[in-house]
Formats: C-alpha cells, structure tokens, sequence
C-alpha cells in the first residue's frame, strides 16, 4: 500500500555569493531597533528576483537599498531611497516593483535607479507595512500588509491591485502575512502567516472572490515561521521556514524535500527564486549575514510572468 508520508529528502545550500566588504558597514537603523531589538546589522537581505537579462536583483530592508548581480557576479547598489524595502518582483513591461514596508508600494525603473509610488495608501488609509507580492499571468498585483501584526493582533491584510486599478482586500485577518504566490492554475493564492506558523489557501472564485479560506500547511519549531515562499511547476510549494530551512512540500501539501545549510550562523534563510539554465537551481537570500545561498531542486519553478 502506498504510503504519502515519506522521509523528506535533505539537499545542501551552498554559498553562491557574499555581500563585498565595502557595502558593510555594522549599524543601527529605524527599521532594525524594532525588528532586531536594537542590535546594529549589516544588512537584512530580502526579495529575491531574476530580470530578462539574467541579473539577480534583491534588497536590503533596513538601509533602503537595491542591489543586483550581474552574469558576471559584480555587485551593484542601484539605489539607496528612504524606506524599507521587503519584497521584489518584476513585471511584464521590465519594471520592479517593491513592497516597502515605509512607503507602500513603489515602482523602480531599473535603468535609472529613479524610485516612484504606485500605491501609497488604501483609500487614504496608510498601510501597516508592506511585505512581499507576486504578480499573476494577466498582470494583477498581490501582496501581503503584515506590519507588526501576530498572534495578539491578527489584523495582517491580503490585497489584490488588478491590472485595472481595482483594489481588493481578500483577507484582513492574517497572523503576520508574509510571503504570498498563486499556483500554476491561478486557482489558489498561498500566504505564509509568519506568526501562527501557517501557510493559509485562499481559494480565487471566478468572480475574483475568495471563498473558504484554510490551512494548507501547519509548521512549527524553528527561530520564527514561514517566510518567502514560491510554486514549482508541479505545483509544489517552497517554504522558507526561518531556523530550519526551506522545505518543499507536493501539490497535496506533504513535506518531500528540505533544503538546509551547514553554517550554524545561517537562521535567516528567508526568501528564494528560482533560475538556472533549466529553472531548477534556488537563489536563497541569508538576511542577516549577507549570503545569497543556491540548491538543486528536483523539480523547476513555475513561469513568472515577469520574465516572458
């Protein structure tokens, strides 16, 4: 009889690249007091992203700064803005866009480095503190409103900004939203509740509502929740699980694989995209010390629409 609880198979991260020493500098920042309970960091590194071109593109959160790797692994500060960007992705048309948890959402023109706001409020209502976002294949916009919300304030929001211009709230109730992707089929939108150590279903109607919302996945150990997450293209779901790793879980939501790191200093392993020549190699950002880390994973992430 065929049993669906197997052993999950462990794959080694490696250290691909490592922050330069001249973009180091140990301080304190009005990001870090509250998030890191005052300690001075060097950086905090976030939102994961590959453009057409081959560059991998991410940012640093507490010192409001975007960076990119060429091909060629040369480092580059694009911009350095006032705010706390979290997440990165790009869209069809080669803009980036960026949850800052400051500012809103921003728009980046990765030409000029010039930084401007797409959406700076809901209704004139500021926003908690945006975390990250995926764009889906017509070009509509979710992304995630965690804030300092948790277990004692589970007032995290979801939202969907259409193509159009329409916002949705498709949840407002959410134990820390953090990472957010939809599954092959554009079906189900898939949210890591940080702080109640969940990944959250919320089934897409077709009339655009969400209706039965559910756990998909319960966690627990670890330094923190999930964090990053994103589909492959069998619709299995990665999970960045902060002081444990990143696992993957099958299209039924059963654990299969879980990719880890030898470092002991390596709890942040907070967010990932794919690439490669054949979109199965991970780019891992280790936030707090500077590392981008990358795996081999059996199956290759699903299309972003960005890149095609």
């Amino acid at each position: 009889m065929y049993n669906p609880f197997q052993q999950p198979e462990l794959i080694k991260a490696e250290v691909f690249m490592s922050m330069p020493a001249k973009f180091r500098k140990k301080s304190r920042s009005g990001w870090s007091d509250p998030n890191r309970q005052g300690a001075e960091v060097e950086c905090f590194l976030e939102g994961p992203s590959f453009d057409r071109d081959g560059n991998l593109w991410f940012v640093d959160i507490p010192f409001g700064r975007i960076f990119r790797i060429t091909p060629k692994g040369e480092w580059e500060l694009i911009t350095q803005y006032d705010g706390w960007p979290n997440g990165l992705k790009f869209h069809k048309d080669g803009r980036a866009f960026i949850t800052c948890y400051k500012q809103g959402l921003l728009v980046l023109d990765t030409k000029t480095g010039k930084i401007e706001n797409a959406l700076g409020s809901m209704y004139s209502e500021g926003f908690k503190g945006l975390n990250d976002l995926h764009f889906a294949s017509n070009g509509d916009l979710y992304f995630t409103d965690q804030g300092q919300t948790g277990i004692a304030d589970p007032t995290g929001r979801v939202f969907r900004l259409s193509a159009d211009g329409r916002l949705d709230r498709l949840a407002i109730n959410v134990p820390s939203p953090n990472g957010i992707t939809l599954n092959t089929q554009e079906k189900h939108c898939f949210v890591a509740a940080t702080r109640s150590q969940q990944i959250w279903r919320l089934p897409l109607m077709a009339d655009g509502n969400v209706s039965k919302t559910g756990v998909a996945i319960q966690l627990s150990g670890g330094a923190a929740g999930p964090d990053g997450i994103e589909m492959d293209s069998e619709n299995g779901l990665l999970v960045c699980h902060l002081g444990v790793g990143i696992w993957r879980f099958d299209s039924n939501m059963l654990p299969t694989h879980l990719v880890y790191s030898e470092n002991k200093h390596h709890h942040h392993l907070a967010n990932l995209c794919f690439g490669g020549d054949d979109g199965k190699t991970i780019y891992i950002t280790e936030s707090m010390s500077g590392d981008i880390l990358t795996a081999r994973m059996p199956v290759a992430g699903k299309k972003m629409y960005g890149l095609s």
